[in-house]
C-alpha cells in the first residue's frame, strides 16, 4: 500500500490498482491530489512487474472534477499561478498517454469535468451502468480547455461540441453511444465482471502491451505511409522479444 494522502496504490498479481482517494469531496481534484496520481502512475511505469493500471474512485462517485474551493480560495488573479496548476491536469493525461502499461478506468458514479477528461483519458473505459459523464464547465462560466484535447479524440466533433458547450451530464448508455467508453458493466457483477476483463488483460505479454500501446498513439498525427512505417518497425523489433518467441513455441506445441 502507498502512503500517499489522497490516493492509494496497491500492487497485486501485475495490476497496479491506483484509486482516488477524496471520496468525502467525491474525489474532488485538487493540487496535491494531481501531484499524488502522477507520482503513482510514475511509480508503476517504472515496475516492470506491472502489465496493467487499473484507475478507480474510493467512494460514490469516481472523480467530481476540479475542486471549486481551491478556486473560491485563491482570488490572486495570479495567471502565471494559474498557468501552472493547469500544466499539472495536463501533465497528468499526457503522462497517462505516455505510460507504457494499459490504463483502466473503471466509473461509479459521477466522472464529470477534470475527472470525465481522466477517464476518457485512459485506454479503456469499463462503467457501471449508473454511472454519469459530462463537462459541467461552462455551467459556471469556465471552460474544459485541457480534457477537450482527450475528448475530441474520442467522440466525433459534433459530439464533442454538443459535449463541452451545453454542460449536459449523459448516461453511461449515452456515453457508449458517443464513443467515451468502452463498456457497461451490470452491477450485480459489476466487480466479479471489472476483475475478470482487467485479469485477463493483465495475462498478455508485456512487451506486446507496451509495444502496442505506444504504436497507437504515436501514429496519431502520421499519414498513413508513415504510420505503415512505424508499424514495420515494430513488427521487426516484437520478433525479438523473448514473449513473441515463447508465445510461438506454445502455439506450435499446440497444433
Amino acid at each position: 500500500m502507498s502512503a500517499y494522502r489522497k490516493v492509494t496504490h496497491r500492487i497485486e498479481n501485475g495490476i497496479a490498482r491506483i484509486a482516488l482517494s477524496r471520496p468525502e469531496r467525491r474525489n474532488a481534484l485538487d493540487q496535491e491530489l494531481l501531484t499524488e496520481l502522477r507520482e503513482a502512475l510514475r511509480t508503476a511505469s517504472l515496475d516492470e512487474s506491472i502489465r496493467v493500471v487499473l484507475l478507480t474512485g474510493l467512494g460514490k462517485d469516481f472523480c467530481s472534477g476540479m475542486d471549486l474551493r481551491t478556486f473560491a480560495d485563491d482570488a490572486s488573479g495570479d495567471v502565471t499561478k494559474f498557468q501552472a496548476e493547469a500544466r499539472n491536469m495536463a501533465g497528468l493525461l499526457i503522462d497517462m498517454r505516455r505510460h507504457p502499461r494499459p490504463i483502466v478506468a473503471v466509473v461509479q458514479g459521477r466522472a464529470l469535468g477534470g475527472g470525465c477528461g481522466i477517464a476518457t483519458a485512459a485506454d479503456i473505459v469499463l462503467a457501471a451502468d449508473s454511472a454519469q459523464f459530462g463537462y459541467p464547465e461552462i455551467n459556471i462560466g469556465f471552460v474544459p480547455a485541457i480534457v477537450m484535447a482527450i475528448l475530441r479524440r474520442s467522440v466525433s466533433e459534433k459530439r464533442a461540441f454538443e459535449l463541452v458547450t451545453s454542460g449536459a451530464v449523459i448516461s453511461a448508455g449515452a456515453a457508449l453511444e458517443f464513443g467515451m467508453i468502452n463498456r457497461i458493466v451490470a452491477a450485480d457483477t459489476f466487480d466479479t465482471d471489472v476483475e475478470e476483463f482487467v485479469t485477463n488483460l493483465a495475462s498478455k505479454s508485456t512487451s506486446a502491451l507496451t509495444m502496442t500501446k505506444e504504436l497507437f498513439y504515436r501514429t496519431d498525427a502520421m499519414q498513413f505511409e508513415a504510420a505503415i512505417e512505424a508499424g514495420v518497425e515494430v513488427n521487426a523489433l516484437a520478433r525479438t522479444t523473448g514473449d513473441f518467441k515463447r508465445g510461438v513455441e506454445k502455439f506450435l506445441k499446440k497444433t
